[in-house]
């Protein structure tokens, strides 16, 4: 029982890891959204009304 556990252990910190850089990768690529739609609006001069990202704030958690 003790090996089954130890496996568990181990993938559930494995898992964690995994979440947590999956996070921060979500994060850069709705930074680098963000950016690109800005450059979009500045070269074609107009800014665009749109609904907030709801990936952009809120608490993680």
């Amino acid at each position: 029982m003790s090996e089954e556990s130890d496996a568990l252990r181990r993938e559930n910190t494995y898992l964690k890891a995994r979440i947590a850089q999956l996070q921060a990768d979500v994060t850069d690529i709705s930074a680098e959204v963000d950016r690109l739609r800005q450059e979009r609006e500045r070269l074609h001069g107009r800014r665009e009304a749109r609904a907030p990202n709801p990936l952009g704030g809120g608490n993680a958690g």
